[in-house]
């Protein structure tokens, strides 16, 4: 058996390919055996025999056991060589179950006989095509017949397959990014309750201090230090609090170091339960430890569960995959999802506390801050002077009034001192102060002397003086009660114990932080960690493994096949290269074309008159692995769930983009004259399309991974996830090599979660496919050309030699067609013109690169010989 005839694995849907060609170094019976246990979808059970013609007898019993399992479609390949000119076949090879094509494959000089054989099986493997041959054949005289061929192959060039499959890998995992940073905008709601460090709604009227509490009671007892600091202060700032005895009770300064002392008692009281708690995951020790420190902890709240984070996570990973992002963009941000919503303990918040909190701010709040009334020295001199000035203007009396102002000014100033509020009523604590007196009181005499003089000069009515008196005196009153006032707001605004307020605030927000995210959601965010985590080194792990399996060789034209393309000229009309020997043969040429013309109405002697000749020795095939597989050994190993993985015969140069094909050593291979191919440079759609089948497919292997992250996500295994990228990639690359990923993938069943793809069947559903003018870059009008014709025997060659032309039937009424072409080919804009007017007996392709025309030709009765059960245990 030769490995260049048959894929290397069967492909999803098709037909079991199995050579029965011997050399007598392996088991037959192996070889069905290993057929029979080829997997065929759907209950339908196809069979590709490829065998001698001459050995269809002797292999009775192995067909007989090909349809032991139930009913099977045969259709038997028989090769037949020069000399031969009868086909001995038994009963089980008869329509409607099973038919033979009886070809030759030495007609063509030059020609392999596997360069013949290839490109046949690839096209009757099909299972469109094998169906309408098996009936076809059902209605030619005896289920036997010589197939006349046209075929047109549409492919990649090496170096376009190679860089459209390199694109594509690389547009499925991307480069190497930073983690950057995880917001609560860009996840789901049940993972932004982790990010954004709020408050769950069904928890904002919990207590968390309640007042019974240790905590709780020193919060109490701090609030109300501060309460009773704020009322002694609004006491003190009136005029009741200079001029009256008011403000004689109120201790500021004793107060606001009430409030210090009480505030660092309740810090210390928080900062022992932080560290006391500070585990990563809550557990009943911990809550009664938190319930002796006054902190008392909810249930766990109805917005967030653990049942629902991997949800979630899935969730949040299908909509970044969803976006277009590669899979190690993918990674990172998962990876900064588990960086942030890592537990880190609540006494990680002992710095911010001490920041909110801190000894700093306790000593700032707690420092001790003069007393400062009125203006500059200078401008009270002045002032004071010129309300005497005025008070003085009084004729006589003047020189008592005019300095009597001064020393009411002088005298509020010192009253002002004595009442200061950052002096407590025992003395014990003071800061000290300034209020300016001496200034007043220097500046008042003068100016009342100054005055006493000037009114003397005037001699001002006495009305004028009393009125003067008045004003001079209720300015120096105002002034005075003005300047307490500020001073007192200025030394309070300096102390700010208010500022005590704003410190329980943030402490209890503090508090309630710490309660929720590193308490109550401790198991919560561990799970969240360790799956995002799970799941970004999952992704990266597929990402690596596809780099790397991604680089491996791939075929050039198919699974388990080494096409190599013809030398011969480039045709830039029809979109790519075409093989110009493979073209409609000559009337003189050398090909094996045939019509009915050409046939004479030679009797039985013309039909034997050759046979006097001694015919050349069979040409036998290689033998098969010894294993006894009908198919090769497979270099990357079995089959996965995805399907074959893709046969290794190119090196990595030709790979990388090279134009040879095969061995380096080895010449194009030469190509039979019914095989016209034609190479595009791919088209616009192809790497999207590559890129969406191993999306497709990543989100498939994923499907599969989420019941183990919630479980456990330490546990996931990423050999076996990249196992099967490996096989994805696998699957993936055999589809672009079978038919430029013209045909869907195959369908997976297994989705553990129906629901969790739903929402992304644009990318998880594949059977919407683009045309293969979109993908390969050739147009398919040749194509249309050919299926379209006029019924015309011509265009075909006859798979046989001049010398077994007599061997056909004459009535060309008796010969059958099928036409098939690939769906792909009339999908989309690119072919909605072109295949208007088609026959309906057009056989469309799911899959495959090739179109044309298969001719069954029968053969003359006289040809065919049917061999009975007895008979054939006799051969």
């Amino acid at each position: 058996m030769s490995a260049r005839v048959l894929p290397e694995r069967p492909l999803p849907g098709h037909a079991v390919c199995l050579d029965l060609r011997t050399a007598g170094a392996y088991d037959p019976e192996a070889v069905v055996r290993a057929a029979l246990d080829a997997p065929q979808p759907g209950g339908e059970r196809r069979f590709l025999v490829l065998d001698e013609a001459d050995r269809l007898v002797s292999h009775q019993l192995l067909y007989e056991r090909l349809s032991s399992y139930g009913p099977a479609h045969i259709v038997c390949l028989a090769v037949g060589v020069r000399g031969e000119r009868t086909v001995r076949r038994t009963l089980t090879l008869r329509p409607p179950a099973a038919g033979v094509l009886w070809v030759f494959d030495t007609t063509e000089e030059g020609v392999p006989a596997e360069a013949v054989l290839r490109p046949l099986v690839d096209v009757l493997s099909t299972p469109e095509v094998f169906d309408a041959v098996l009936r076809a054949l059902g209605e030619v005289v005896h289920g036997v017949a010589v197939p006349a061929v046209r075929v047109l192959e549409h492919d990649l060039t090496d170096e376009a397959r190679a860089r459209a499959w390199r694109q594509a890998v690389e547009g499925l995992t991307g480069p190497e990014v930073p983690a950057g940073a995880a917001s609560a905008e860009q996840v789901p709601p049940a993972l932004a309750l982790l990010l954004d460090e709020g408050l769950p709604r069904s928890l904002a009227d919990h207590r968390w201090l309640p007042a019974q509490g240790r905590a709780g009671l020193r919060l109490a007892t701090c609030d109300d230090a501060v309460q009773d600091a704020v009322d002694g202060y609004r006491r003190v700032r009136g005029a009741a609090g200079l001029l009256t005895g008011a403000g004689r009770t109120v201790d500021l300064p004793g107060d606001i170091e009430r409030v210090a002392g009480e505030l660092e008692r309740f810090r210390i009281a928080v900062a022992d339960a932080f560290a006391a708690a500070g585990g990563s995951r809550l557990t009943v020790e911990h809550r009664g430890v938190l319930r002796d420190r006054g902190i008392e902890l909810p249930e766990m709240p109805r917005e967030i569960s653990r049942a629902g984070i991997v949800p979630a996570l899935r969730d949040h990973t299908h909509e970044l995959i969803g976006k277009g992002l590669p899979l190690r963009s993918v990674a990172a941000r998962l990876a900064a999802l588990s960086a942030r919503t890592a537990p880190v303990g609540s006494a990680s918040r002992l710095a911010r506390l001490d920041a909110i909190c801190g000894p700093e701010r306790l000593r700032r709040l707690g420092g001790r801050h003069p007393f400062t009334a009125g203006g500059s020295r200078p401008v009270d001199f002045a002032v004071t002077g010129l309300l005497a000035l005025l008070a003085g203007v009084w004729p006589v009396l003047g020189w008592v009034l005019g300095p009597a102002v001064g020393v009411l000014a002088a005298g509020l100033a010192h009253l002002m001192l004595r009442r200061r509020p950052n002096r407590s009523p025992d003395g014990r604590i003071d800061g000290g102060g300034a209020t300016g007196a001496a200034p007043r009181l220097f500046g008042g005499v003068l100016g009342g002397l100054v005055g006493a003089g000037l009114g003397q000069f005037l001699g001002l009515p006495l009305w004028a003086g009393a009125v003067a008196l008045v004003l001079s005196v209720a300015a120096v009153v105002l002034l005075a009660l003005r300047d307490w006032s500020r001073a007192v707001d200025d030394w309070w605004a300096r102390a700010d114990p208010e500022d005590a307020w704003r410190i329980l605030r943030e402490v209890q927000g503090l508090v309630v932080t710490t309660a929720v995210h590193d308490w109550l959601f401790a198991e919560v965010r561990h799970h969240c960690s360790a799956g995002a985590g799970a799941v970004a080194r999952l992704l990266r792990g597929l990402a690596d493994t596809a780099d790397a399996h991604g680089r491996g060789p791939a075929h050039a034209n198919g699974p388990g096949y080494a096409y190599v393309p013809s030398a011969h000229a480039v045709d830039p009309g029809e979109g790519g290269s075409r093989n110009r020997a493979a073209g409609p043969p000559e009337p003189d040429g050398g090909s094996s074309s045939w019509s009915w013309e050409d046939w004479g109405d030679g009797g039985a002697d013309d039909v034997w008159s050759d046979m006097d000749e001694e015919p050349p020795p069979p040409v036998r095939a290689s033998a098969p692995p010894a294993n006894g597989s009908p198919y090769p050994a497979d270099p990357f190993g079995p089959a996965g769930p995805f399907g074959t993985s893709v046969p290794t015969d190119r090196g990595p140069a030709v790979a990388g983009g090279g134009a040879a094909r095969g061995r380096p050593d080895v010449g194009p291979e030469p190509v039979p004259a019914w095989l016209e191919r034609r190479y595009g440079d791919g088209g616009p759609l192809l790497v999207d399309t590559l890129v969406g089948d191993l999306v497709a497919g990543t989100l498939l292997i994923l499907d599969r991974c989420w019941a183990g992250i919630e479980r456990d996500p330490g546990a996931v295994v990423p050999a076996v996830h990249e196992e099967r990228i490996a096989e994805l990639l696998d699957e993936t690359r055999v589809r672009l090599e079978r038919d430029v990923a013209a045909s869907p993938p195959p369908r997976y069943e297994g989705l553990r979660d129906q629901d969790a793809l739903s929402g992304l069947a644009a990318f998880t559903d594949r059977s919407d496919r683009p045309d293969a003018a979109r993908l390969t870059g050739v147009a398919p009008d040749a194509v249309a050309r050919l299926v379209l014709a006029e019924d015309d025997p011509a265009r075909t060659v006859a798979l046989c030699g001049p010398e077994h032309m007599r061997l056909l039937s004459h009535d060309p009424v008796a010969a059958r067609q099928v036409r098939f072409v690939p769906e792909a080919m009339r999908r989309g804009a690119a072919g909605d013109d072109i295949w208007r007017g088609t026959a309906e007996d057009v056989v469309w392709t799911g899959a495959g690169r090739h179109a044309g025309i298969l001719r069954l030709v029968p053969l003359r009765a006289d040809v065919v010989h049917t061999v009975r059960a007895e008979e054939a245990g006799e051969t």
